[in-house]
């Protein structure tokens, strides 16, 4: 999957940017009809806390749709692993969904007749 990341107001580390490619890549094996994706990484530098909130904010596209998540962290690595886990949810659930409207849809009360054929010719035999 072809990944564009962004650091905003900072350098990244090329090691970070491997190890969320990797992570992301992994989702390859759920759904394997993602285009592209953006990555956006932001330190969130609020004056009470001496730590800085690392926030990972991660865009996939799709056909048909996109999925958007924001996590955040202590590190961009603990941020990452909590975003891959929720995108896997939603890459899961937009599979399924797409999977049961293309699903052809049985009326009720509708009788097969040919499996009742099929049926009463085993049954003679």
């Amino acid at each position: 999957m072809r990944l564009k990341m962004q650091a905003i107001h900072f350098d990244a580390d090329p090691k970070l940017l491997v190890f969320i490619q990797q992570k992301l890549d992994k989702l390859d094996t759920f759904y394997d009809r993602i285009t592209s994706g953006e990555v956006f990484l932001k330190l969130d530098k609020s004056e009470n806390a001496k730590l800085h909130t690392k926030l990972l904010e991660v865009k996939l596209y799709v056909p048909g749709g996109t999925m958007f998540v924001k996590e955040q962290g202590t590190t961009f690595e603990e941020a990452t692993d909590l975003a891959v886990d929720t995108l896997k949810m939603q890459v899961k659930k937009f599979k399924n969904k797409r999977n049961n409207a293309r699903a052809p849809k049985l009326i009720e009360g509708a009788v097969d007749t040919d499996a009742v054929t099929v049926l009463a010719e085993e049954t003679e035999e």
